[in-house]
């Protein structure tokens, strides 16, 4: 619903259909003569009421066909010029979202209360506080339209769009190696706890059931339920992956305990969609940042500058990443009994794919080798040699790579 360009434009259109009803009640229950002692409401009579709502309601609409026109330019021009995977975040844009639903909103109360004028012979209404209203929504409207015009204009520039991107990795990183699954002990007590040794043939496999990508797990339910039951649930599909409808998603032990209902309540942990989602896939968060790097080192587009921006942001993530500890792939109950074993991501398996993605494309231009190796180095240094073997190997090859693509000698001096 958040990335619904429908959910909450009709939800505020919705508050102004009640709207519309309770203002006019009020009006029926009051008498004409306040209408003259109030200065600042509009004492037009049927003919003026409808001539005013008339003009709001068919403004507005006018306004909204606008608005939605903008909007679906700026979504083809972020798709081609970024990237079609970060149509998500243009969609889930909670200010566009607000100024459609607006002007939907605006048009609608106009109408409603467009059909309770009556200025016939036999009988005459016009809901005065409930056309005052409407004007107001108009007025307020116009500072609407200033602001989106505003906030599609900054909203399209690289930087903010790496900005949002980078909150978004960061929650991303805050939210998944902090998580614990029940009692995480540290890499060097891990002996300390009971690790049995099950064979193959004693887990049962948790059929997707419908092919799509890994979005969600819901881990806390995967503690309970493996606690409760006493089992052992091996997660084979982490978030990010695609899965088809025959494809193992958890396997469990032990099979005489895994019956019918406890394999529904597994298959109700974790979320299935069509697309990746960040919010627990690390590695689609860091994608598309380097999505956009590639695409700014390619011929048709060729921004160096956006690529630097983007190097930027992966080492800010990576650097954030870097301070945290890396939980187990065992996780533990508070009776010390291995309940869940999953795949964890270290540093080097993140970082030196997105680097070597954008070294592939940016390896002739001295700026971007200096600054990638810029910032792996710094990288390296925050995390230790111990830690980052294949970062450290990754930073020889793309200085000895470039050192054959750049066509400078004041270039490759300075990338050595």
């Amino acid at each position: 619903m958040r990335t619904s360009f429908w959910f909450l434009p009709s939800g505020m259109a919705g508050v102004a259909i009640a709207l519309s009803f309770g203002l006019i009640q009020l009006d029926t229950m009051a008498s004409t003569e306040w209408v003259t002692e109030v200065g600042w409401l509009y004492s037009f009579g049927p003919g003026g009421a409808r001539a005013l709502l008339s003009a709001i309601a068919s403004s507005m609409i006018t306004v909204a066909g606008l608005t939605f026109s903008i909007t679906m330019l700026t979504l083809q021009l972020a798709s081609s010029q970024f990237g079609p995977r970060l149509l998500r975040n243009f969609m889930r844009d909670r200010g566009n979202q607000v100024v459609l639903g607006i002007f939907i909103s605006t048009f609608v109360y106009c109408l409603l209360v467009l059909r309770t004028v009556r200025g016939t012979e036999e009988s005459s209404f016009v809901p005065h506080l409930s056309v005052a209203a409407g004007v107001l929504l108009a007025l307020s409207s116009i500072a609407v339209l200033i602001y989106f015009i505003h906030h599609v204009a900054t909203a399209i520039r690289i930087e903010s769009l790496l900005e949002a991107l980078a909150v978004e990795t960061h929650a991303t990183i805050d939210h998944l190696y902090p998580e614990r699954l029940g009692q995480d002990p540290p890499h060097d007590q891990q002996s300390d706890f009971d690790v049995p040794d099950v064979p193959e043939s004693d887990f049962r496999p948790i059929m997707a059931g419908s092919s799509g990508y890994m979005q969600r797990v819901d881990v806390e339910a995967l503690m309970r339920i493996a606690t409760e039951h006493d089992l052992i649930i091996r997660v084979e599909a982490r978030p990010g992956r695609f899965v088809a409808d025959q494809d193992a998603v958890f396997r469990v032990h032990a099979v005489d305990r895994v019956s019918d209902d406890v394999a529904d309540m597994l298959k109700a942990t974790f979320i299935l969609g069509h697309e990746r989602t960040p919010d627990q896939d690390l590695e689609f968060s860091i994608r598309r940042i380097v999505e956009i790097a590639q695409r700014a080192l390619s011929p048709g587009i060729n921004d160096p500058t956006t690529a630097l921006y983007c190097i930027d942001r992966l080492g800010e993530a990576f650097g954030r990443l870097a301070r945290r500890d890396v939980p187990s792939s065992l996780r533990f109950d508070t009776e010390r009994r291995l309940r869940v074993v999953t795949s964890v991501i270290s540093l080097d398996e993140l970082a030196c794919p997105a680097f070597a993605a954008v070294a592939r494309y940016g390896l002739a231009d001295a700026d971007v080798v200096r600054h990638l190796l810029d910032t792996m180095k710094k990288l390296q240094r925050a995390q230790g040699p111990a830690e980052s073997p294949q970062l450290i190997k990754l930073i020889d090859d793309i200085g000895r790579e470039s050192a054959g693509h750049l066509c400078l000698d004041f270039d490759r001096r300075a990338v050595q």
